[in-house]
């Protein structure tokens, strides 16, 4: 009974609780009037000598002590015990990991969406829907077939000629009205279509000196073996068929004949009007209308494609699907339609070169 009163008087003495008797009992109200008896905790439940796992039996904020003053606020967060302290800190890293690596990971994407930005540069502001993209396109193929096959030669029907009448001088020069002609229609379906949407922002149909590009566009010279590799590649893959008859086309017609002034004519065609009327609409409209409703690298991709179908030649699509991603990938870093244009020109003037040989 003296061993008893001992040890509740060291307990009112001092915060911490230690080592009770063995077998715990409940305390007489009437040994202390300001403190109400709780039933004793074992002993191995919070012996501060032992391994910290036998905390965790504990509660998080368990309150160790045999007596609670009935004044004292009930509502104190901080733990009675120094095992639960270690407890606490040891819960630490095991909480802060998750939240850790994800903000890693928010870095990590971050870092490489700005690199994609710098590589393909950001979204237009496109004003207009898929409605007037589709509009446009289906505007400007059949106005390109209908130019080419039906107006221009009814109209020499009407003046009295055909093409296969002309020499290689009127051949030539027939060819570069027809693609005059295909341009011109098609510029005026795009200011029909997209005047509602005037003023445009400064970089749409952009053409500006300024800028690094002509970096871009050396490089972009530099592909050219690889797309030629990859025409004989689309060649080898789908071949001409023997049935198929060989006819040479106007343009080599002319380089065989070695007529100085057709040969100058075609090259004006192929150097400088093809490339104008083709980046205007692939590059300049419809590449930068696509990132409304997809990433950059996918309007590139999807443009080089269109850009493909619209020359009609299937042993020519891969090369020309490669030389469409690099052009769009030009236009998309320089936001400018020069280096692409340029570049188309240079490849031309390469093919034209090619065929001189």
């Amino acid at each position: 009974m003296n061993n008893l009163k001992t040890s509740a008087n060291l307990m009112l003495s001092f915060k911490y609780t230690y080592p009770l008797p063995k077998s715990p009992t409940l305390l007489s109200s009437s040994s202390s009037p300001k403190f109400r008896p709780i039933k004793l905790i074992p002993k191995y439940l919070f012996t501060f000598g032992l391994p910290l796992t036998h905390h965790k039996l504990l509660p998080k904020r368990w309150k160790v002590s045999c007596f609670r003053n009935e004044e004292s606020s009930s509502g104190s967060s901080k733990p009675e015990l120094p095992g639960d302290f270690l407890h606490q800190e040891s819960d630490k890293p095991e909480t802060d990991t998750p939240t850790t690596d994800k903000r890693n990971w928010i870095s990590i994407l971050g870092q490489a969406s700005d690199a994609v930005f710098k590589v393909f540069g950001k979204p237009w502001t496109v004003p207009w829907t898929a409605e007037t993209i589709i509009q446009v396109m289906l505007l400007w193929i059949v106005s390109f077939w209908f130019v080419g096959s039906w107006v221009i030669p009814f109209a020499a029907h009407i003046i009295g000629f055909s093409k296969e009448s002309l020499t290689y001088r009127g051949q030539a020069l027939f060819s570069l009205l027809t693609d005059v002609s295909e341009g011109l229609a098609g510029i005026l379906i795009l200011q029909r279509c997209l005047s509602q949407f005037r003023p445009l922002p400064s970089d749409w149909f952009k053409f500006s000196l300024r800028g690094k590009w002509p970096l871009d566009v050396i490089l972009g010279c530099f592909m050219f073996p690889l797309v030629n590799r990859l025409s004989q590649f689309n060649l080898d893959l789908l071949p001409v068929l023997p049935s198929t008859p060989v006819t040479l086309s106007s343009v080599e017609q002319s380089i065989i004949s070695r007529d100085p002034v057709a040969m100058a004519l075609y090259a004006l065609v192929l150097v400088v009007c093809a490339p104008l009327w083709e980046e205007i609409v692939f590059r300049g409209f419809l590449l930068p209308s696509l990132t409304r409703y997809m990433p950059v690298w996918c309007s590139i991709l999807l443009s080089a494609v269109a850009f493909a179908l619209a020359h009609f030649n299937v042993q020519r699509m891969l090369p020309l699907i490669f030389l469409g991603i690099v052009m769009g990938v030009i236009y998309t870093r320089s936001r400018n339609l020069l280096p692409a244009m340029l570049l188309h020109s240079l490849w031309n003037g390469f093919v034209f070169l090619d065929l001189m040989k």
